[in-house]
């Protein structure tokens, strides 16, 4: 069940890129509602505090983190820190990892999406607001302050990551119909049925039970809603393969340690990449999780790729 509190509100317009972080990083976790957008007002109308049990990690149970083992709860804190470690240099590290590509796969990844006026969406790992900022420029300033128009929540984990968004946001000159909300992906603090389409970009693996995260993308969708992921895959052909693990091993992580001072969280991120589902293994997932009419599309020799999925 939920619980709902509900805060005193306060203008976008009156947030400064200088918010602070929505509370530790060691504390037991939580996910806060930000804004409620009020259409006529222009206004961000409510925060709302919503918390959710946190039963879904234990220690008992192992998964990797990069190439080691860990406990689940020991995962869900050290991707918490990679996070927060690169935050400031997400840019910085996306064009590290794609060579600077991740900017158009994105456009056409939102051109493939193809929202229209009224669409609801859900955009999970989405804090620094690279989808989310794509999906308002495609529907448009007209859509957004319709009655009923286009909205974007922008879903979180991390609060430095959101922080980040917020403050693009606000120097982008995004005001309307857009919220962040910070949580997790396997326990989303919303009602089923609420969104028209539910997108991921480069978030999928860093998830500690992606069949719990694609189960709850399922639920939170309306019938005929869309689930669309964007993620780092496995390459093709073996030749390729070869000469992108020489970059990632041997580049990717100095150019982390040169660019922005930390060769650990770039380690990790190479390492997570491997250790994902290759592209027809994840497309099983996702019908395993009730979504119908499954489809991937290789980009960039199998580099990343895009999976959708649709709930009937």
């Amino acid at each position: 069940m939920y619980k709902t509190i509900i805060k005193r509100s306060t203008q976008l317009q009156k947030y400064s890129s200088n918010i602070g972080l929505f509370g530790s990083l060691n504390q037991p976790l939580s996910t806060r509602l930000f804004a409620s957008f009020d259409r006529n007002t222009k206004d961000l109308k409510e925060s709302v505090l919503i918390k959710r049990s946190a039963s879904t990690y234990s220690d008992e149970r192992t998964t990797h983190f990069g190439c080691k083992d860990v406990g689940e709860k020991q995962k869900k804190e050290a991707v918490l820190e990679v996070f927060h470690n690169v935050a400031d240099s997400y840019d910085l590290m996306n064009d590290a990892m794609s060579l600077g590509i991740h900017r158009v796969w994105k456009d056409y990844f939102m051109k493939k999406l193809d929202p229209g006026p009224t669409t609801k969406l859900l955009d999970v790992a989405g804090g620094t607001g690279d989808i989310s900022f794509r999906f308002l420029e495609h529907v448009g300033k007209a859509a957004l302050s319709r009655e009923d128009g286009a909205n974007v929540t922008v879903f979180d984990i991390n609060a430095s990551m959101l922080k980040v968004g917020e403050a693009r946001a606000q120097k982008l000159g995004h005001t309307q119909g857009i919220s962040f909300v910070e949580g997790d992906a396997q326990e989303l603090p919303f009602e089923d049925n609420t969104f028209d389409c539910y997108t991921i970009a480069f978030g999928i693996r860093n998830v500690v039970k992606i069949d719990l995260a694609l189960k709850e993308a399922y639920r939170v969708l309306r019938p005929g809603g869309r689930f669309m992921c964007l993620e780092f895959s496995k390459v093709k052909p073996q030749e390729l393969e070869s000469l992108y693990d020489l970059y990632s091993f041997q580049v990717i992580p100095p150019m982390g340690k040169v660019l922005a001072g930390d060769w650990d969280s770039y380690q990790y991120l190479v390492e997570s990449i491997r250790k994902f589902p290759d592209q027809e293994t994840f497309a099983g997932m996702i019908r395993e999780a009730g979504f119908s009419f499954v489809k991937h599309e290789d980009l960039t020799f199998g580099v990343a790729a895009i999976h959708s999925g649709f709930k009937l």
